[in-house]
């Protein structure tokens, strides 16, 4: 660790992929393998302005799939409280489900963080503290059967109604601020038939990371 009371600063990872493209059920298994004290992960997901707040399109349908959605700032500087190794409290975005409660999570500094969205590479003061860039990639079909599927059981949106907010804001979004950053990202992941391989040798470099940053801390 350096010297004086700042941490030193932990190795970054920040994670992309499409809607329903698997990035949520990657960070959930990935998440499983460390404790809270060897790895973070923070999601955009829980940065969105509330409905109010959100642009409409002209049928006046609200448009999440936009930068503007979310507040930024407040991811940035909650960002920046981990690297600076202070803990954050995140209130949990409910997607608007009628009666759904949101919680609260507290997630501690690790000497690997973890930060996945949409917009993650996107966001230019974002995207300069990463440390690695990895794209979870699947086939645009799938990821709309994926979404349909998902938004009916978790949220009750019937299917034409994630039909339309595919095609009129979540493919222009996923072209306009997901796809030109694909092919420079460090790492793909393509997830069609799930991602096992791909976990395991995500999870071995992260252990590495984080056994590295604990060993190198401690002799400094």
């Amino acid at each position: 660790m350096e010297t004086g009371s700042q941490p030193s600063k932990p190795y970054i990872i920040g994670l992309v992929g499409g809607s329903a493209s698997g990035k949520t059920t990657f960070i959930k298994a990935l998440s499983a393998r460390f404790a809270p004290e060897q790895l973070a992960v923070i999601s955009q997901d829980h940065y969105y302005h509330p409905i109010e707040m959100q642009a409409r399109d002209p049928r006046g349908e609200v448009n999440f799939d936009l930068p503007d959605a979310l507040d930024r700032d407040r991811c940035l500087q909650d960002l920046h409280s981990l690297i600076e190794g202070r803990s954050v409290r995140i209130k949990e975005y409910t997607f608007n489900r009628p009666g759904a409660e949101a919680a609260f999570h507290t997630v501690q500094p690790a000497p690997v963080l973890v930060i996945e969205g949409l917009f993650v590479f996107h966001y230019r003061e974002v995207a300069d503290l990463l440390d690695l860039r990895v794209f979870i990639d699947a086939p645009q079909e799938l990821m709309l059967a994926r979404r349909i599927e998902r938004d009916l059981a978790e949220r009750g949106y019937p299917e034409e109604v994630v039909r339309y907010q595919w095609d009129h804001h979540v493919a222009p979004a996923y072209r306009a601020y997901l796809e030109p950053y694909r092919d420079s990202s460090d790492l793909i992941i393509t997830n069609t038939q799930g991602f096992g391989p791909a976990l395991e040798v995500f999870a071995s470099h992260i252990q590495s990371l984080s056994s590295w940053k604990t060993v190198s801390a401690s002799l400094d």
